[in-house]
């Protein structure tokens, strides 16, 4: 049987950096995220297949990340029979676009209906955050909270929607800085931030008190709270990576002068706030009906993709 899923990168408004569990891919704080529309990836899980191959945007992969997906699909079932693996992303990947959130998110609402399986979207979300921490909110469109979870097992460490696709007509506006791959992974990054960086602990300790003014300000609709909470995790997540041994510096001289150039829009009237993930690129939020004229700006830099909320995954 062959299972096809479509899921959409999401990106962290108020920051996941660092790991309580590594094991279990528990996160040491709770995240707040924007699901985006057009971006997405499509996978197609083949059950029962002679060997396993996983094929990633028209290549056969050997290494890492083949590991890694059929690894994933063991979590499904230990007991499986070889797969075979297709997947597709529309736009870069492992570039700091987010695009191991939609990564596995396709993949596990694929996975487990190739292999017969009922899985609740909570427990869709538990499963695809083993494979890659921001998956847990990549299984519903919107705007989502992922909650750090207190249990050892992670059954309480999953996505949670607050609001709906439709719930506020805004625009993420992603310039790209580059799409090559980043030298340093989101994971092995955390694992040397928690060890090495003197602001880890207070990254931490201070993480929950953004989600919490963070999700009052999307409900409210309040773009300039929710920009200041966004703009501050950002700025505390990367000061963390910076002063890791060895210092991770995903910034680039563009992305640099992108955050200046947002700060400059503030003061001409715009309502525009950026955010960066592990990576170079620079995301910047804005009423919808601002969008066009920031993007603009953003040209002369950059080149940019102007992006909605987007929707839930699902199977095709």
């Amino acid at each position: 049987m062959t299972i096809t899923a479509i899921a959409h990168p999401n990106i962290a408004l108020v920051k996941y950096w660092g790991k309580r569990d590594i094991e279990f891919n528990l996160p040491s704080v709770s995240s707040i995220s924007m699901t985006l529309s057009q971006f997405c990836t499509k996978t197609s899980v083949e059950w029962d297949t002679k060997e396993d191959q996983f094929i990633l945007n028209g290549d056969i992969q050997t290494a890492g990340s083949a590991q890694k997906v059929f690894h994933f699909l063991d979590r499904i079932n230990l007991a499986r029979p070889p797969c075979v693996v297709v997947s597709q992303n529309n736009f870069p990947t492992a570039a700091g676009l987010a695009s191991s959130s939609s990564a596995f998110a396709a993949l596990a609402l694929a996975g487990t209906a190739a292999a017969g399986l009922s899985y609740t979207k909570t427990e869709l979300s538990v499963l695809a955050r083993q494979g890659s921490g921001s998956a847990s909110r990549s299984i519903w469109g919107g705007w989502v909270r992922w909650n750090k979870g207190m249990q050892k097992d992670g059954s309480d460490s999953h996505g949670i929607p607050i609001a709906p696709i439709d719930h506020w007509e805004v625009c993420m506006i992603i310039a790209v800085v580059s799409a090559q791959k980043k030298s340093t992974s989101s994971t092995i990054g955390m694992q040397q931030s928690a060890n090495t960086s003197p602001f880890y602990g207070q990254w931490v300790e201070t993480a929950e008190d953004d989600v919490q003014n963070a999700e009052k300000a999307l409900q409210a609709r309040d773009i300039h709270t929710l920009g200041e909470a966004m703009e501050h995790s950002t700025i505390k997540m990367h000061a963390t990576m910076m002063t890791t041994r060895p210092s991770i510096r995903y910034w680039k001289p563009k992305s640099l002068a992108l955050i200046e150039l947002v700060e400059s829009l503030r003061t001409q009237g715009f309502s525009c706030y950026q955010t960066m993930d592990a990576g170079p690129n620079v995301k910047i939020l804005c009423p919808k009906e601002e969008a066009h004229a920031i993007a603009k700006h953003v040209q002369k830099i950059t080149q940019c993709h102007i992006l909605e909320p987007g929707p839930d995954a699902y199977l095709c």
